[in-house]
């Protein structure tokens, strides 16, 4: 096992860039008190990981859990993808599609930033949610007290939305839109976007219930896209009854 893992972490520190890592460590915010306290980073582009890492999607799970529990980020990046990649690969057999994503579930707080939790949550525990036809491990992840067991709820419903399938991540957003928390404020106010692409008007009464009382610039986020006359609604709603634009 060790000579695999060692020449999988070989190659991703070769296609690493050193003078990156400053610029990862205060984007990823690794100081002290901050989310990502003492992360390590490596200076690896997703893109190159990706490229190396999916060549290692057949490997034992417990060879890649090695990667997931090591302390540098891009090395557990790296058994994620390779996660990915398995189970893009085995889709349409579900026991093996359950196998990883148990194994995905058993190993969670491994993904303990936001860009490991983006970059698998969909594509593992979404799309076998999707298989299943269950919701439960979202809306049960979205009740903890943990900020990425929460994130990986209300992203992992992206899957579910892309497939026009809106309930569990609406359900999800109402728990978690006004936390005063800037990492769940953001995730969801993408999953919001992605479903106003949708179905504008699904979007539009979540707004109305939800707009003065959600972050601003959660607000600002989710209107983005909407006419200029829809915006400035919004944005006074807190101040005023004005009548709701025509959504016709």
């Amino acid at each position: 096992m060790a000579n695999i893992i060692d020449t999988w972490q070989k190659q991703l520190r070769e296609a690493a860039r050193p003078e990156k890592v400053k610029i990862l460590s205060s984007f990823f915010k690794t100081g002290k008190g901050e989310y990502g306290e003492g992360d390590i980073f490596i200076g690896l582009p997703v893109p190159d990981n990706r490229a190396i890492s999916k060549h290692y999607h057949s490997l034992p799970l417990d060879q890649i859990a090695v990667m997931l529990h090591d302390s540098i980020h891009e090395f557990r990046l790296a058994g994620l993808l390779a996660l990915v990649e398995a189970y893009k690969r085995t889709r349409s057999y579900h026991p093996r599609c359950k196998e990883i994503a148990t194994f995905y579930l058993a190993h969670r707080l491994c993904c303990n930033n936001w860009d490991l939790v983006d970059l698998s949550a969909p594509y593992i525990l979404g799309e076998y949610m999707i298989l299943i036809n269950n919701d439960t491990i979202a809306r049960q992840l979205a009740q903890s007290s943990n900020i990425w067991e929460q994130r990986i709820a209300i992203i992992s419903t992206l899957a579910l939305v892309r497939n026009n399938l809106f309930l569990t991540a609406m359900e999800i957003a109402e728990e978690l839109v006004d936390s005063p928390i800037d990492l769940l404020q953001k995730a969801t106010v993408w999953v919001l976007r992605e479903v106003g692409k949708r179905d504008k008007l699904l979007l539009c009464h979540f707004l109305d219930r939800h707009t003065d009382t959600m972050p601003r610039t959660t607000l600002r986020y989710a209107i983005e896209r909407f006419a200029p006359d829809e915006r400035k609604y919004y944005m006074a709603m807190r101040r005023t009854t004005t009548p709701l634009p025509d959504r016709q």
